[in-house]
């Protein structure tokens, strides 16, 4: 559940992007933002299976703090779409019973630095369940978590711990970069008999994309082109993805052709595309909001290192945040990777 995905690079891609990535527009398509098709996934998986409910803090009446619940509670009634008390580790521990009586339950941690509270249900329970019982049990949880900076908030309301939940056998991590894959990644957590951490980044709510109705075009734990390039390859995911594919385009006016990866899914990671690209390019830059040590950035250059020593011109350069607490809302554009640090670390590697 945690292990590496080795694919061919054979996945669909995306059309070259610039400024926003998603599905190209067509007779089965929306207009939306991410809010809204996070909202349009969770309906229509509670349209399909009524063991679906929604558990979270102010999710009910309100539609949480982002209104990403919105009219759900008027639509399926309080026995679905359940307002809680504030305690995490008690929505996590609810989710795991049940789960064990044959619901799909979707929990809400109303901010990203309020998990750490449920973090012993889901990395000691949740997380061990169908290990414990070598897969006799299914344990179909989805765990929502608004995530990252670029919002100007305080602190405990941005941060980036994905890199826990990464680091932790069992669990299945994804973080969507645009509103397409919001709409299917989150159906396809809710069927998936795996408990999902499901990382959803804040800055990227509200900006509009084209969602293919239709078809999602890509599995869940697939990685995926969104901008294609020749000189070096660059990685991120969630609100990552936008920085990065601003920073091809500065490129692009200096003669430099970036190739920019949306990894979807951070556990398990889809190398397949990764590696064809870093074949052409020779050069790998993974760049993230998290700190930067011990982190999701630091796994994928270790391991792109180890498949593909021979393949590259330079070594693997990572951008991140920095290595202290996430800064106060006046400083966070220092401590954010932007397009001009992404291109610091391009030139780095093109001057090996």
């Amino acid at each position: 559940m945690s292990d590496t995905i080795v694919s061919p690079a054979a996945h669909p891609t995306a059309p070259p992007a610039s400024g926003s990535v998603g599905a190209p527009a067509g007779p089965e398509t929306a207009s939306l933002p991410m809010t809204k098709a996070l909202n349009a996934g969770l309906r229509k998986a509670m349209q399909d299976n009524p063991k679906v409910l929604l558990m979270g803090e102010d999710i009910g009446p309100l539609g949480g703090v982002f209104r990403v619940t919105e009219g759900l509670y008027a639509e399926f009634g309080d026995t679905r779409v359940l307002d809680t008390p504030l305690a995490e580790s008690g929505i996590v521990g609810t989710a795991i019973g049940l789960a064990l009586r044959g619901f799909r339950p979707v929990c809400e941690i109303q901010f990203d630095g309020f998990v750490f509270p449920g973090f012993d249900q889901i990395t000691s329970q949740l997380s061990r369940m169908r290990n414990r019982h070598e897969g006799g049990v299914s344990m179909p949880v989805v765990i929502r978590i608004p995530y990252g900076g670029h919002i100007g908030s305080i602190e405990h309301h941005q941060e980036s711990p994905e890199a826990y939940f990464a680091h932790t056998p069992g669990l299945r991590v994804v973080s969507p970069s645009n509103p397409h894959d919001a709409y299917w990644m989150m159906q396809e957590a809710i069927a998936s008999d795996d408990p999902i951490i499901f990382f959803e980044p804040k800055s990227r709510y509200w900006p509009k994309g084209e969602v293919n109705l239709g078809t999602s075009g890509i599995p869940l734990h697939a990685s995926r082109v969104v901008r294609t390039g020749t000189d070096v390859t660059v990685l991120g995911h969630g609100a990552m993805v936008s920085v990065l594919l601003q920073a091809a385009d500065l490129a692009a006016a200096e003669g430099i052709s970036i190739e920019v990866i949306d990894l979807r899914s951070i556990s398990p990671v889809d190398y397949g595309p990764i590696l064809a690209s870093v074949e052409k390019t020779g050069h790998l830059v993974v760049a993230q909001e998290a700190h930067g040590f011990v982190s999701v950035g630091s796994e994928i250059a270790a391991t792109v290192m180890e498949k593909a020593f021979y393949l590259l011109e330079a070594p693997v350069l990572r951008v991140s945040g920095f290595d202290t607490p996430f800064p106060p809302a006046a400083v966070e554009t220092h401590f954010l990777p932007s397009p001009d640090r992404v291109l610091e670390a391009v030139d780095r590697a093109l001057a090996y």
